[in-house]
């Protein structure tokens, strides 16, 4: 197939505005897809690359060379060229990788082109992700929609289910399990606004969980092999030993558990979510790294347990179960509520939420007991409640925006008012900007610009927006030495002049609070 067919493809679902039209766009895609470069399809119209991360940024692609006048770069050369690219390195690296990016663009025309600029930034947004491609892929096939989700969620990859569907059709699904050892997608949960909201919207018996701001981590045993991986299915056994012992002291020998990797200081608080990253992502002597910041799971789900899968017994039974693996210092902290409608069960779980928060969690998780465990998906059974910070924050500058954001002002740096009336850097952010606020973003700043890059867009600092984000962190990158974890636009402050906007003394307090002795 050739890579044109994507390119049309992504654009016309980018411009439709229907669900189901951008899934039948992609039905019509995969209809004409081999077998053999139907993984690759996929992965393309989903916004991925199958190599990952290959290390092209923006500043190898603002220059692309002449685009070839006629389609002619297929699918499986694409994939070729992507994978030597991604290979290339040691001296002379730096030039090798720009004379094969432009060898692959100069195959390329303007519309692929574009396309796989896309690709390589991560920033194919026409709304074909997972959802929608795997909706695409059931109709292809003729496959009940249920049954292609949750081979995925078991499976962990779209593309490797949809080339077996492809090729063999339904019978195909009966092949994709859970395995003890191949980790799953992991289920996760929808936000509500307090712990009596998310009660109430469940309607039945649930528990209350302390949510920790930790590392997720799925945790695979099979006799003595222990095997350690990511929310997003990384594999880092080698980095933490103290979960593969856990996982060894525990009475079955064939499961698999789903818990967060937490640390604590000497005063028993959880330390910071950064300190814990780097601390697993850290490929350094992991002997050292234990001495320096030793971390201890606590779970609270099995997937598996004896060999046999638990995802769909109710969520009580599913606890019962971890309970006979794990001692009660193992499991997170929980508080059952069998009547939803009970006042004092209502005022025992906000009680709980606030002992949590005083504790240094994040806030809480509410689950229904009746309910399965939704690998991969975002299940109304399970709510969220924590927090919201928000700041007033300055606009500084803005970028300007890649693939569907073209022509637009897009990723916003945030300001902070200092002591002396300046404004500090505080971090970036380009989520939470509908297209009708990107358009209104793009005439304001571009009416203050004072510089122009050709990227960036620096700007006189009048706009405040209201910004909501999940703590603050260290950050060497950023003058303050912190920045905001996971920042989004909530709304502009029209109201507000910059001399309203929140101070950096606020920024580095909450910091402080949080991680009491550090000072950044």
């Amino acid at each position: 197939m050739l890579l044109a067919r994507l390119a049309e493809a992504s654009r016309a679902v980018a411009d439709a505005s229907a669900r189901s039209r951008k899934t039948a766009l992609l039905a019509e895609v995969f209809a004409e897809t081999e077998p053999a470069e139907a993984a690759l399809v996929i992965a393309y119209l989903s916004g991925r690359l199958p190599q990952g991360r290959i290390g092209v940024g923006w500043n190898a692609l603002k220059a692309p060379p002449p685009p070839a006048a006629a389609p002619a770069l297929t699918v499986t050369a694409t994939d070729r060229a992507l994978t030597a690219l991604a290979a290339v390195a040691g001296p002379g690296s730096r030039a090798a990788r720009a004379r094969a990016l432009d060898a692959l663009l100069g195959a390329a025309t303007a519309a692929e082109q574009a396309f796989l600029t896309g690709l390589l930034l991560g920033e194919v947004r026409q709304g074909a992700l997972d959802a929608i491609a795997l909706e695409a892929v059931a109709r292809t096939t003729g496959a009940e929609p249920g049954a292609v989700r949750r081979a995925v969620m078991l499976d962990g990859s779209l593309p490797r289910v949809a080339a077996a569907l492809l090729s063999d059709g339904p019978a195909a699904l009966g092949r994709f399990g859970l395995r003890v050892g191949r980790p799953v997608l992991p289920m996760l949960a929808h936000t509500a606004a307090s712990v009596t909201e998310a009660v109430t919207a469940l309607g039945a018996p649930c528990a209350v969980e302390e949510k920790l701001d930790g590392i997720r981590v799925q945790v695979h045993r099979d006799g003595d092999t222990v095997r350690v991986f990511t929310r997003s299915l990384d594999d880092i056994t080698d980095r933490l030993p103290e979960v593969v012992a856990v996982a060894r002291a525990a009475s079955g020998d064939r499961f698999v558990l789903d818990g967060e990797v937490i640390a604590v200081d000497g005063t028993g608080r959880p330390v910071s979510f950064q300190r814990i990253a780097s601390r697993v992502g850290s490929r350094a002597d992991v002997t050292a790294a234990r001495a320096a910041l030793p971390v201890t799971p606590v779970f609270f789900d099995v997937l598996a347990a004896d060999g046999e899968e638990t995802l769909d017994l109710p969520g009580a039974e599913r606890h019962a179960v971890l309970a006979g693996l794990l001692a009660e210092p193992l499991r997170v902290r929980r508080l059952v509520l069998p009547d939803p409608a009970d006042p004092g069960g209502l005022a025992a779980a906000e009680s709980f939420l606030a002992d949590t928060l005083a504790r240094g969690h994040e806030g809480v998780l509410v689950k229904a007991l009746d309910a399965p465990y939704a690998a991969g998906r975002r299940g109304r059974s399970w709510l969220k409640v924590k927090p919201v910070h928000t700041l007033d924050l300055v606009v500084l500058a803005a970028e300007r925006g890649h693939g569907r954001r073209t022509g637009l002002l897009s990723n916003l740096h945030l300001g902070a008012r200092a002591d002396d009336g300046t404004f500090v850097m505080l971090g970036k952010t380009f989520k939470g900007l509908s297209d009708e606020v990107l358009r209104r973003q793009t005439r304001e700043l571009g009416a203050l610009a004072v510089a122009d890059d050709g990227f960036t867009v620096r700007v006189r600092p009048e706009l405040v927006v209201e910004i909501a984000y999940d703590g603050v962190q260290r950050s060497p990158r950023y003058p303050a030495g912190v920045t905001l974890r996971f920042a989004r636009v909530v709304r502009y402050r029209p109201d507000k002049t910059a001399a309203e906007a929140d101070t950096v003394a606020r920024v580095l307090d909450e910091y402080r609070s949080r991680n009491p002795g550090d000072t950044p």
